[in-house]
């Protein structure tokens, strides 16, 4: 019974510790946004010097949430949140070169608030792209997206305008 005991606090006390350490790619909890969609014809993000452009693009597909659900997506990187993305659009980042952990949060009462998370090595000048799609009861899936496909859906898609509430 003892061995028992041990085995379980052990491993809760390891997953308690992998737990905890996943939302430091994330930001404060208390942040928040409004995200204004802007409708006009999408075109590529101006890159900056030295950094590299990261592009995270929502995509929903035609599902409907229902009158007056929207879906917004908070992105952090490297434990600060960069902004946001509603419904189907997209929000271009630049980050400096280097290692970066990504963080992606449906903020959702009704969608139950799912997160998922991502790494990558970026190089000043490159151009990277992720996507992000809710699945189904609770599920969302990140990953990086095939550049036809990221320019695709960039061009068909209104870009998304973010500001902190407070």
């Amino acid at each position: 019974m003892k061995l028992v005991l041990t085995a379980f606090f052990i491993a809760t006390s390891a997953l308690a510790q992998s737990t905890a350490s996943l939302p430091s790619a994330c930001g404060p909890e208390n942040v928040r946004f409004n995200v204004r969609l802007n409708q006009s014809p999408s075109s590529r993000a101006m890159p900056e010097p030295n950094k590299a452009t990261v592009y995270f693009i929502q995509d929903n597909g035609t599902r409907s949430f229902g009158i007056g659900v929207h879906i917004t997506a908070r992105i952090g990187v490297d434990g600060s949140w960069m902004g946001a993305v509603k419904d189907n659009s997209y929000l271009p980042v630049f980050l400096e070169p280097g290692e970066h952990h990504v963080c992606v949060n449906l903020d959702s009462d009704f969608l139950r608030n799912p997160v998922e998370f991502a790494h990558f090595t970026a190089e000043a000048g490159k151009v990277y792209y992720f996507r992000s799609r809710y699945v189904s009861d609770g599920f969302l899936l990140l990953g990086p997206a095939d550049n036809d496909e990221a320019t695709y859906l960039i061009t068909t898609v209104p870009l998304s305008v973010p500001e902190t509430t407070k």
